[in-house]
């Protein structure tokens, strides 16, 4: 599930197109028959031919995500539906700059796209892939199956999802790498949701400076004896640290622990907790030193 945030920013990328339409329509109230035929007028078409369908554009996202938005106000929802529209309104505005383009170089996009049919085809051929992995990633989008945020496994690869965009999927498995999933990968490969139902484990991580005198052994011994008879903390818990990594001068930890509930915010609230207790033990053992 996600947590929607509610964050009003101010639309002046809208507001700009606005004032360049305006602008636009009162240079064409004054464009005469001889004008017609300079080089600037056709720019000025294909400005006037990109602005309209990318308001109108622009404004129907605002009122499919209003609505949708005041429809689940009360109600926390999977799936990316938000992120669908604004990739679809990117796509959409991409192309209507490809067209207006072609108008203020005096092509007419009808016949140019006519006259490409072949080459269109032949270009279809080549970018399949990529056309499936795009449409890949918009059934994603609108659909419940997936969510950013999700922690999923496919194939060999599992992480949490960060981003969904046309053509992958970006992971970010548990060394923290940022992992590209191609779109058709999900739907032709196992692929299993460990999110789909909330979970009430998750992962603390920290790090160590090597210099520090502790045994592994002895520092699991003090993070249990730290956390024991936790109220937000289930009583099977059985509490294994692990080494993550030995670099230069550190060395990476990693706790899995159970909680009472799926929270995230309960979940966030014991990693503080551990943390600060980490803190404090390496201000003690520097001060020791």
């Amino acid at each position: 599930m996600i947590e929607k945030t509610n964050t009003s920013k101010f639309p002046f990328t809208f507001v700009i197109k606005i004032i360049l339409l305006a602008i636009t329509i009162t240079l064409f109230f004054n464009v005469t028959k001889e004008d017609e035929t300079m080089w600037w007028y056709q720019v000025l078409r294909g400005v006037y031919f990109f602005l309209v369908p990318s308001i109108v554009v622009s404004i129907a996202r605002f009122v499919i995500i209003s609505f949708y938005n005041a429809r689940h106000a009360k109600v926390a929802v999977r799936g990316n539906f938000v992120l669908g529209i604004n990739r679809l309104t990117a796509m959409l505005n991409a192309v209507f700059v490809i067209i207006a383009l072609m108008i203020a170089f005096g092509i007419k996009p009808i016949e140019f796209l006519t006259s490409l049919t072949i080459v269109a085809m032949a270009i279809a051929v080549l970018f399949r892939d990529y056309i499936t992995n795009m449409l890949s990633g918009l059934f994603i989008m609108f659909s419940e199956q997936l969510s950013v945020g999700d922690r999923i496994k496919v194939g060999d690869q599992k992480g949490r999802i960060v981003d969904i965009t046309f053509a992958n999927i970006e992971l970010q498995n548990d060394e923290d790498d940022i992992v590209m999933i191609p779109n058709n990968l999900v739907f032709t490969n196992p692929m299993v949701n460990l999110s789909a139902h909330r979970s009430n484990l998750f992962t603390v991580k920290f790090e160590l400076p090597l210099a520090i005198p502790i045994s592994v052994d002895q520092l699991e011994s003090d993070i249990r004896s730290t956390l024991t008879n936790h109220p937000n903390l289930a009583p099977t818990n059985e509490l294994d640290l692990e080494v993550v990594e030995i670099g230069k001068d550190f060395v990476r930890y990693k706790i899995e622990l159970y909680a009472v509930s799926s929270s995230n915010k309960l979940h966030k609230s014991i990693e503080n907790e551990i943390l600060k207790y980490i803190l404090d033990f390496k201000h003690r053992q520097a001060k020791s030193f």
